[in-house]
C-alpha cells in the first residue's frame, strides 16, 4: 500500500512518520509529475489552506486530484485538508476541491492563541487525543449527502466521512495515537 502525501506546505512530515509506524509506504507529491506515481490513497495535511489551494493550482494538481477523489480514491484531509475538501466555506468566498458535502468555518476557534488539546470520542474507537491549531470546524452537513459525523467537540463537528473522504479539523499526526491513520488505511483496504 502506497499513500501520496501532499508536501506543498504544512504538517506533511508528521503524516509520513505515522504511516511509517503503521508499515505503509508513502510518496511526497510536490509537482504534477509526482502525481503520476501509483498510490492507493492521498493525504492532504494541515497548514495554510489558502497557500495550499494556490500551490495546488500553480502546480497543476487541483484538477487531477479532484478527478481521482471523485473517482473514488480514498483521501484524508486534516485541518487545512478539510477546508480544501469542503464544498462550502461559510466565511470565505473561495472553494478548492469542493468534493465533500460539508460547510466549513475557517479559523473557527480563532487565531493561534485559540489552539488547544482535548480528548474526545472518535467514531467507535473510544476517546482519542485531538490537537487543534487555528482549526476549522464543520458548521453543517449538506442535505442528503450521506456524510457520517465521526466526532464533535463542544457540539461542533470536528471529524466526518463521506464515501472515500475522511476529514478532521484536528491533527491526529501531532499525537502518538495511530488510530485515525489506521482508520484511513482500513478505508483504503476496503476500497481495493
Amino acid at each position: 500500500m502506497k499513500i501520496g502525501v501532499f508536501a506543498l506546505q504544512g504538517a506533511f512530515v508528521e503524516h509520513e512518520q505515522m504511516l511509517e509506524r503503521l508499515g505503509a509506504e508513502w510518496v511526497e507529491i510536490r509537482r504534477r509529475a509526482d502525481f503520476s506515481d501509483c498510490f492507493d490513497g492521498v493525504i492532504l495535511p494541515g497548514g495554510e489552506s489558502t497557500v495550499q489551494g494556490k500551490l495546488l493550482c500553480e502546480e497543476g494538481l487541483l484538477e487531477p486530484l479532484k478527478s481521482v477523489i471523485e473517482g473514488g480514491m480514498p483521501v484524508f484531509g486534516t485541518c487545512a485538508g478539510l477546508i480544501l475538501l469542503a464544498k462550502e466555506l461559510s466565511n470565505d468566498p473561495n472553494t478548492y476541491l469542493g468534493t465533500m458535502s460539508v460547510s466549513v468555518r475557517r479559523n473557527a476557534y480563532g487565531r493561534q492563541l485559540g489552539s488547544f488539546r482535548c480528548n474526545e470520542p472518535f467514531a467507535d474507537m473510544g476517546t482519542i487525543p485531538m490537537v487543534f491549531i487555528r482549526a476549522p470546524f464543520i458548521e453543517s452537513v449538506l442535505p442528503q449527502s450521506g456524510v457520517q459525523i465521526l466526532a464533535k467537540v463542544n457540539g461542533n463537528i470536528v471529524a466526518a466521512r463521506e464515501k472515500n473522504m475522511l476529514a478532521t479539523a484536528f491533527h491526529p499526526e501531532l499525537t502518538e495515537d495511530l488510530r485515525v491513520h489506521q482508520y484511513f488505511l482500513s478505508m483504503i483496504k476496503a476500497h481495493e
